[in-house]
């Protein structure tokens, strides 16, 4: 289980930064990279701080991860479609939809993060808030 949790914390990669809404208050490092069968492989530790957020942002593969610490708010380009992920929890991202990670809460959040992209895109592509009344 405990390597299932890993793998799945690793997928998952929030943007750092994002240029058309910027990130705030958010840390990462790269744990360990490595790239197979057309695939890039990158596991980081995320951190953001209370009332940081990732940014809008896209994935071009699929992203798995562990929420470690504090609360995650991960909200859709809809604007009106919020997912909250609490301490142990798991998530994945499909590619290709536009969202935004907050930390809402007053403790920092951690994520353990896996991203699994086509060989040679980047880990996430910045957007635009698509209407939302939030950054």
């Amino acid at each position: 289980m405990r390597l299932v949790t890993a793998v799945v914390a690793a997928l998952l990669l929030f943007s750092g930064v994002a240029s058309a809404t910027p990130s705030r208050g958010v840390t990462a490092h790269v744990i360990a990279q490595w790239s197979a069968a057309g695939r890039d492989y990158t596991l980081r530790e995320l951190t953001i701080d209370p009332g940081g957020s990732t940014g809008w942002h896209n994935h071009d593969g699929t992203v798995y991860a562990v929420v470690k610490a504090g609360v995650l708010t991960r909200t859709l380009g809809d604007c009106t479609t919020t997912f909250v992920h609490h301490r142990g929890d798991v998530l994945v991202e499909e590619p290709n939809h536009v969202h935004i990670g907050r930390n809402l809460g007053t403790a920092p959040m951690v994520l353990e993060v896996l991203y699994v992209n086509p060989a040679g895109t980047p880990l996430s592509r910045d957007e635009p808030n698509p209407g939302c009344s939030f950054d």
